[in-house]
């Protein structure tokens, strides 16, 4: 099935990025506007995705449709999209690219194919694709191949299987190590800073870890408006984790921290308005004074 026309769910901070690469290389993109936040919409113009108001004109208009939101409300999603389907009888190629457990993907793939769509399941590591090669979608399922036109539209696609979960169980193992790594560093900097201590184990770090120190410069100054979104993905690590038999609680702390760090200013700011030239030090001292579980 040749892909002209990517139906976008939704364009945040991420799809908007893919959608614009997407358009750069000759697709048409298109959302699902009606209802949807200002910001929302200025992404989605940003980018030229056109608006075609409601789910279901979406459903009419596209060939695939690439979901990717935040966890919490990846099912709802599909299940309207399936709803969408299922009314207007059109057997469209829905991909899930949320970073959402194994088994979560699992049933969303059966509700896609149970009123004649078709699914994969894919993963998205990486920023959002401005900057060239810098960005990965591994893909799975016995349908992902179709996404390999992707790769000359300026995606890097990439299929690692045929089962569903495959994807996704890839984002929850890297994304355990990256944004986890990114929870611990967070938590003990804003102890130490607390302790008083914060020069003395910076210098440490710096000394002793070096390549430590390099990743927690670059990746908490980004992470910070983003933590909201972290929540959710470090509960489906959890919860994936706990699937294989290991121990959910290291992730579910994770997602405490981010909840922490979501309720700051530094986590109510936008990824297009944050500072991203703020110094590490700063960010640290304003977590430390507004984070709090109580």
């Amino acid at each position: 099935m040749p892909i002209q026309t990517i139906g976008i769910l939704s364009p945040g901070d991420m799809g908007q990025a893919i959608a614009a690469v997407l358009n750069q290389h000759g697709l048409k993109t298109i959302a699902a506007l009606d209802d949807r936040s200002e910001r929302t919409r200025q992404l989605a113009a940003a980018a030229n995705i056109q608006d075609v108001g409601s789910l279901t004109q979406l459903v009419i208009e596209s060939d695939v449709v690439l979901s990717v939101l935040v966890p919490a409300v990846a099912t709802q999603a599909a299940k309207q999209v399936a709803e969408a389907i299922a009314n207007v009888g059109k057997p469209i190629l829905y991909v899930d690219c949320n970073a959402i457990a194994p088994q979560k993907v699992i049933n969303i793939g059966h509700l896609i194919e149970s009123v004649g769509g078709t699914f994969v399941d894919a993963s998205i590591i990486g920023p959002p694709p401005r900057v060239p090669n810098r960005t990965r979608i591994y893909t799975s399922g016995k349908q992902a191949n179709q996404l390999q036109q992707l790769r000359d539209r300026g995606l890097d696609v990439r299929v690692i299987g045929d089962e569903i979960g495959q994807a996704s169980g890839l984002k929850m193992s890297y994304a355990a190590l990256t944004k986890g790594l990114t929870a611990i560093g967070t938590e003990l900097l804003i102890a130490a800073h607390r302790l008083g201590l914060d020069k003395e184990l910076w210098d440490e770090i710096s000394n002793s870890q070096p390549e430590l120190a390099s990743i927690l410069t670059r990746s908490i100054p980004t992470m910070t408006p983003k933590a909201h979104r972290w929540v959710g993905e470090m509960e489906e690590i959890a919860e994936t984790f706990k699937e294989l038999g290991l121990t959910e609680q290291i992730f579910y702390g994770a997602a405490n921290v981010y909840r922490l760090v979501k309720e700051t200013s530094l986590g109510k700011e936008t990824p297009e308005k944050s500072n991203r030239d703020r110094p590490l030090d700063e960010i640290i001292t304003i977590l430390s004074n507004e984070a709090s579980d109580t």
